[in-house]
């Protein structure tokens, strides 16, 4: 079943302004697999015409015959059919050459796979390009999923279409507001839900089959026959060849092993040698580099981006042996959700709140404050903590003592307005609190910033 089409209107609007615009587009649109690159170009080439070509992992002369009879059917043009077309160079020379009568899309989807198999594309695209092409009523749109390899050879400076390309758009997950749409479940078990799986659409499309987080996991995630039992390993091993060391980083992070010293004693390598695999992990949006905000020290950590990795190097990559002979487990999740509650409220909610800050985590010898706003302009700051689950207003005047108390160690300006604030899922006797330094934020607070 098609479901409807959620959220990407910045990237739709992109498209068309591109696809209005004078002479020839040259388009590169590049994220990790499911991420929903075919379905937004589906969405944009509706009413319009030109020619999508699906690239598979097959011989090169085959790609170039189906590439052909595309374009062929496209321009109703009998001739280009019956040639015999070797390389990139002539095909493109060809397209050049013929171009079509008005505004024509050129859509090579999974155009990694192509590179994959004969580089030379890449230089057939811009020599074609700079000859002309680019003043042709082509709207060319190239798109890939293999990251490594987009990043390389379509988007680096070294690669024969820099310079020539009219946008490049990496499409990231949905947030919270729109991945929830997907969804046939109640708030918290969405956000369980979004915990687990992040903002991938197809992700969550599979996910709305089930109408609570916990037949989902069980169903998908601890079954050998689940979508996700295999699904971390295949992206992955789609993108490098070291296998091993990769799913090692990733375990120990998992497992709170943050820094690189560490990572690498459980990789079994140098220190000095982890940085690349670092990098490269990175660079696919696997995980990310933190630092402590308000903290000039080089007080760096590595954490897991991804929340699809991140929930699998948690509780199904550890315990496979168990899954492979049936055994389920009734996890607490409660830990990892917390973290998780404390990167979506620095991430999604607190940019709402508070406007114009600069916003992070600080921590420093043991000690550590979730998150914390400043905002240089209004010289206010807000110490912030995330507690994922209920509190009673007792509770929450005890956290915020002992977040004041803490905040006392952070270094900032004595002329800084300070105040403390903290989100829980759902607070009791909220109207008790009265201190007017104290910002209370529970589950129904945050769904207004999320509308």
């Amino acid at each position: 079943m098609i479901r409807k089409f959620i959220d990407r209107e910045a990237e739709q609007d992109i498209l068309y302004r591109e696809w209005n615009s004078d002479g020839g587009r040259l388009i590169i649109i590049y994220g990790r697999r499911r991420i929903g690159k075919t379905r937004l170009i589906s969405e944009f080439i509706k009413e319009k015409s030109g020619v999508m070509f699906f690239a598979e992992e097959v011989p090169v002369r085959l790609q170039i015959e189906g590439f052909k009879a595309e374009v062929a059917g496209y321009l109703k043009d009998d001739l280009l059919l019956s040639l015999t077309i070797k390389s990139w160079s002539e095909f493109f020379t060809y397209l050049l050459k013929n171009p079509p009568e008005k505004r024509s899309y050129l859509i090579i989807d999974e155009f990694s796979y192509l590179i994959k198999s004969d580089k030379s594309i890449l230089s057939a695209i811009q020599k074609a390009w700079d000859r002309g092409l680019s003043d042709s009523p082509w709207c060319i749109i190239l798109s890939g999923s293999l990251l490594s390899l987009m990043s390389e050879y379509a988007l680096s400076y070294t690669s024969p279409l820099y310079g020539r390309r009219t946008r490049d758009m990496l499409l990231s997950p949905l947030t919270f507001k729109d991945a929830k749409l997907f969804l046939q479940q109640d708030q918290k078990n969405s956000l369980k839900t979004y915990f687990t799986v992040g903002g991938v659409p197809e992700y969550l499309q599979k996910a709305s089959d089930y109408k609570t987080f916990e037949e989902f996991i069980s169903k998908e995630f601890f079954s050998n026959f689940g979508y996700f039992y295999r699904e971390p390993y295949f992206l992955l091993s789609q993108e490098f060849r070291e296998l091993k060391t990769y799913q090692g980083i990733l375990s120990a992070i998992a497992g709170g092993k943050t820094r690189p010293s560490e990572i690498a004693v459980n990789c079994g390598i140098e220190t000095r040698k982890i940085y690349p695999y670092l990098e490269g992990l990175i660079m696919l949006g696997f995980i990310e580099k933190e630092r402590s905000i308000l903290n000039k020290q080089k007080n760096s950590v590595y954490v897991i981006k991804d929340t699809l990795i991140d929930f699998w190097y948690n509780f199904v990559h550890p315990n496979k042996g168990e899954i492979e002979t049936g055994h389920y487990f009734n996890f607490d999740f409660n830990k990892y959700f917390g973290k998780k509650y404390e990167y979506f409220i620095r991430k999604e909610i607190a940019p709402s709140i508070f406007p114009g800050s600069q916003i992070g985590r600080w921590w420093h010898k043991g000690e550590e404050i979730d998150l914390i706003a400043v905002n240089h302009d209004t010289r206010t700051v807000v110490f912030g903590e995330c507690k994922y689950g209920t509190k009673s207003a007792k509770e929450c005047l005890k956290i915020l003592g002992r977040l004041e108390k803490k905040s006392e160690l952070v270094k900032i300006n004595d002329d800084y307005r300070k105040k403390y604030a903290l989100f829980a899922g759902e607070i009791n006797d909220k109207n008790k609190i009265n201190n007017t330094d104290y910002l209370i934020y529970d589950q129904d607070d945050l769904l207004v910033y999320l509308r």
